[in-house]
């Protein structure tokens, strides 16, 4: 990897223009990027190439172009087809380029991105984030990082357009096993926050005045204050999908049991969020949990 690479001003892909996607790929137009873009949908990047971005056709054709490949995807199946085959970036990446997958993804597939890579000479981290649609459209993203050290260091002032809590966690893999921790966190808090919510209503008071009392205490958290309005408004819009969260309930659900770590909280939350996707509510937000647990 070249000096250049630890400069903003460089040729970066980024692939999967999504509600996160997009605000961090425009974060780093913002920030004298040359942006070079891909999505399965072209429409969802045209705000993006009114900005400047540079639409490219295929993954392939994106990797052909730049130095750093940035990957925001759904599913883990969508990680693999981008990253793996003749087509994939791995195959068809610049010398020396660093791949950087932030999509939330299994442990197992970090790991076997980073081997595939170095064995092309390639630099890879897993950097998946935290902060939803807010924190990307503010750039102020937690993302966890994975991968060596010098990588890490050399992409940093990347990292710092899109976000501002920037922690190297370990080896390949270790972005995403925090970010699985991250996700185990959420998944019971969101439990706690949907029931204090529908407890409120059902005892006669003011939803907004709990919410007033209660964030700034003991029980105060991310989702709280800023989903907790969200389901007070009936505003159950998606900030982070139902259907990839359950994606990474279930990935963390696999992790645990390779580590022989029962977790019984995550258990109940992926019985809930089932019951969430079965009244037909797998595209909206998180806080959509809120349907299931309360009586209006």
């Amino acid at each position: 990897m070249t000096e250049q690479a630890s400069k903003k001003e460089k040729v970066v892909g980024f692939i999967g223009t999504g509600i996160m996607g997009a605000s961090m790929a425009g974060h780093l137009l913002n920030g004298g990027c040359t942006v070079h873009v891909y999505n399965r949908t072209k429409s969802r990047a045209d705000a993006l190439m009114s900005k400047g971005a540079i639409w490219q056709d295929t993954p392939k054709a994106v990797a052909e172009q730049c130095e750093v490949i940035i990957t925001m995807l759904g599913y883990p199946t969508d990680v693999e087809e981008v990253y793996f085959g003749a087509a994939g970036l791995i195959e068809n990446a610049k010398a020396n380029a660093v791949l950087i997958d932030m999509t939330t993804s299994s442990p197992s597939l970090a790991k076997r991105i980073a081997l595939e890579a170095a064995n092309k000479g390639l630099a890879a981290l897993d950097a998946p984030v935290s902060g939803g649609d807010i924190g990307a459209k503010e750039a102020r993203l937690s993302i966890m990082v994975g991968g060596e050290e010098r990588f890490f260091q050399a992409i940093l002032p990347l990292l710092t357009l899109m976000g501002k809590n920037i922690v190297h966690q370990g080896a390949a893999g270790a972005g995403q096993f925090t970010k699985m921790c991250n996700q185990i966190a959420i998944a019971t808090n969101m439990i706690g926050v949907s029931e204090a919510l529908a407890y409120a209503k059902k005892a006669g008071l003011s939803q907004e005045k709990v919410l007033k009392s209660i964030e700034t205490g003991a029980a105060g958290s991310w989702s709280l204050s800023n989903l907790g309005p969200r389901i007070i408004n009936g505003d159950f819009s998606p900030g982070f999908y139902v259907k990839h969260f359950m994606k990474d309930i279930k990935i963390a659900i696999e992790s645990a049991e390779e580590l022989e770590l029962p977790l019984p909280g995550l258990a109940l939350a992926r019985s809930l969020y089932e019951q969430v996707i079965a009244i037909g509510e797998e595209n909206s937000g998180t806080q959509a949990l809120y349907k299931v647990l309360s009586v209006d």
